[in-house]
């Protein structure tokens, strides 16, 4: 069972044990993403994923993790680490676990609740049109996030989201 899932660079060739995660498309880029993962019984291996890298999130809740590049939503199962299902995306943005284990994701102007396959999503409720959202860190059960108001650059708002509640609550303008 994998416990643990970071990004990483791309390893020297044998460093470790690795696995090609890739889907066959036309519209592929030319870039790659590498996670290591680490087993409970602390061996480390390497999967190799299509698009450049833009986060994973492993949610012990669901044995899933998620990995986000450039070109696909991966999800993978924490137990026998196999492709569970993927989404094509170039939306995406941000990625991350709540305490609970509840998948969060962001594209530029949306954040979404990801349960446990990539089709049960629950879109989130914003207080305001916002843009450019950048999840910061989680703070007990309250992740900071920053973003920009819609069709204003010049302010900038710093949102919590409530990992029990789901709510997104503004906690300053900039």
């Amino acid at each position: 069972m994998i416990k643990k899932a970071e990004i990483i660079d791309q390893p020297y060739s044998g460093q470790y044990k690795e696995r090609i995660y890739d889907i066959s498309s036309p519209w592929n880029s030319g870039n790659w993403t590498w996670i290591k993962f680490e087993n409970e019984d602390f061996k480390e291996w390497c999967g190799e994923f299509r698009g450049s890298p833009k986060g994973v999130a492993l949610s012990k809740k669901f044995n899933n993790i998620l990995v986000l590049t450039s070109d696909y939503l991966y999800q993978i199962n924490c137990l026998s680490g196999e492709l569970v299902e993927y989404e094509s995306q170039s939306v995406y943005q941000n990625i991350t676990v709540t305490p609970l284990g509840d998948f969060i994701i962001a594209d530029y102007y949306c954040i979404e609740k990801i349960g446990s396959t990539l089709k049960e999503k629950k879109l989130l409720d914003i207080p305001i049109e916002i843009d450019g959202i950048h999840f910061k860190h989680w703070s007990e059960n309250i992740l900071t996030i920053t973003c920009e108001e819609f069709l204003n650059t010049d302010k900038n708002v710093e949102m919590e989201l409530d990992s029990e509640t789901l709510e997104i609550t503004i906690k300053d303008v900039i």
